[in-house]
C-alpha cells in the first residue's frame, strides 16, 4: 500500500477519535466504530513505520489478528514480511506491546455488550503512544 493511502486511513482515524471525544454522548456512542478505527489505526501506523524504515517486503500486509497470539508469534509472523532483522528496530517490541493491548478484547467491544469510558480512553491513549513512537 502506498504511503498516501496509510496517511488517509489514518486520517480518517484520527477523525473518529476527535469526532468520539467531543460527542456529548461521551465515547461509548462511539464504542464500535473506535473498535474498528483503533485496530485500523495500529495496523496502519506499524505499517507505516515499517515502509518509512524501508524493511518491509513490497506489497506485504500486516494482519490485526496477528496480535490476538503470543509475542514470539507476532515476531515470526512479521519477520516473514521484512527485508532485514526484526530485532533491529529499536521500538519494535514497545509497539507490538501497544498494539497487542489495543487488539484485546477488540471484538467484544466491536460486537459485545457495552463498555465503559474508560476503557475506549485506554484504547484511544494506547494509540496515540503507538503514533508517538512510531513517529507518523
Amino acid at each position: 500500500m502506498k504511503r498516501e493511502k496509510h496517511e488517509q486511513i489514518l486520517k480518517e482515524v484520527l477523525d473518529e477519535i476527535e469526532l468520539a471525544l467531543k460527542d456529548e454522548r461521551g465515547l461509548t456512542a462511539h464504542q464500535r466504530r473506535l473498535a474498528f478505527s483503533l485496530s485500523l489505526g495500529a495496523i496502519n501506523l506499524l505499517e507505516l513505520y515499517l515502509r518509512n524504515l524501508n524493511v518491509i517486503k513490497e506489497g506485504s500486509r500486516i494482519n490485526h489478528q496477528w496480535f490476538k497470539k503470543r509475542k514470539d508469534k507476532i515476531v515470526d509472523q512479521l519477520q516473514k514480511h521484512m527485508t532485514s532483522p526484526i530485532a533491529s528496530l529499536a521500538e519494535i517490541n514497545k509497539m507490538i506491546e501497544i498494539i497487542k493491548k489495543i487488539e484485546d478484547k477488540r471484538d467484544d467491544i466491536a460486537y459485545g455488550s457495552p463498555t465503559t469510558e474508560k476503557v475506549l480512553q485506554d484504547k484511544i491513549y494506547l494509540f496515540f503512544e503507538l503514533k508517538k513512537l512510531s513517529k507518523c
